[in-house]
């Protein structure tokens, strides 16, 4: 076993228990939440390490980085989830590889959504990312107002290549809920339960990373995304 396999599988091993534990503190079956490995800034060879280690789901946030490693890792059954901001004069790109578009924030990216879908002749699963500070003021990391969530989930779930799976947050730095990270997931879980009345096959909410993945399972997160404690930290790419 090489030395980074040998250390993928470690840091792997680990947050497969962190993530066991919080399931099973909070009466969950462990199947029930999937990991995410977030593989922005390391390279392929990473990801093919990580996918002989059973991991299926790898998210990235820069369509520069992630065009070319999901190319080259296109023989591999992966799942690759689209995490960042996204530009519209980069959805072209990102709809010819992701799987699913986790940060879907204003109607115009929707209908850029949509049409490169439909160019593709693919399907793309879509979350609604929420910003649970902008009803202080501030949406520092990205996403839609709560007021805005309703709109946008119908506008995903009425366009043509596009599948409307649930929400996505990310825990904020301002506002009522900075620090307060489970109270921030709840809230999140909240809106899910409205959003899933009126689209039932919208199920999936993705909150967690790795500084806060067990409040995310504790709250009910199906997904968490985990970057830092599965890759470690080291001289990173670019």
């Amino acid at each position: 076993m090489s030395d980074r396999r040998a250390e993928l599988a470690g840091n792997l091993a680990r947050a497969e228990e962190r993530i066991a534990s919080a399931c099973a503190a909070a009466g969950r079956e462990r199947e029930e939440v999937t990991l995410i490995v977030v593989t922005k800034t390391y390279p392929a060879s990473d990801v093919r390490l990580l996918h002989g280690l059973g991991v299926r789901h790898v998210a990235e946030n820069k369509d520069q980085d992630a065009a070319p490693k999901a190319a080259e890792c296109s023989d591999l059954d992966l799942t690759w989830h689209f995490v960042g901001q996204l530009q519209t004069n980069k959805v072209r790109s990102v709809a010819s590889y992701a799987d699913i578009v986790q940060s879907v924030d204003r109607l115009k990216l929707v209908r850029a959504l949509s049409a490169a879908a439909v160019r593709e002749g693919r399907e793309l699963g879509c979350l609604i990312q929420v910003a649970l500070d902008a009803e202080s003021g501030s949406a520092g990391r990205g996403g839609v107002p709560p007021g805005g969530i309703e709109e946008l989930a119908a506008a995903v779930d009425g366009s043509p290549g596009l599948r409307l799976d649930g929400l996505m947050t990310v825990a904020p730095l301002e506002g009522p809920y900075a620090g307060r990270q489970q109270a921030a997931f709840e809230r999140l879980m909240e809106f899910a339960s409205g959003v899933r009345a009126a689209h039932p096959a919208a199920n999936m909410v993705s909150a967690g990373m790795s500084a806060d993945l067990e409040e995310a399972v504790a709250a009910g997160a199906t997904h968490v995304r985990v970057g830092t404690a599965v890759l470690g930290v080291r001289p990173r790419l670019g």
